[in-house]
């Protein structure tokens, strides 16, 4: 029971974060959310798993 206890806390506490991030920017939006769009993860210049755009037409820049 102090394991459930602890992991549902824990878990709370994660989607309080979430939340809060979320609060606080504006319209709930984040930048630069595709990984492949990162130069140091994409250095063979392939398009973005998620969106499809190739690098330089990235709008997160």
């Amino acid at each position: 029971m102090k394991i459930f206890l602890i992991s549902f806390g824990l878990l709370a506490l994660a989607f309080a974060g979430i939340a809060i991030k979320i609060w606080g920017k504006k319209d709930g939006k984040f930048s630069g959310t595709c990984a492949s769009q990162n130069a140091n993860f994409n250095d063979s210049g392939e398009p973005c798993g998620f969106c499809g755009k190739m690098p330089e037409d990235c709008e997160n820049k």
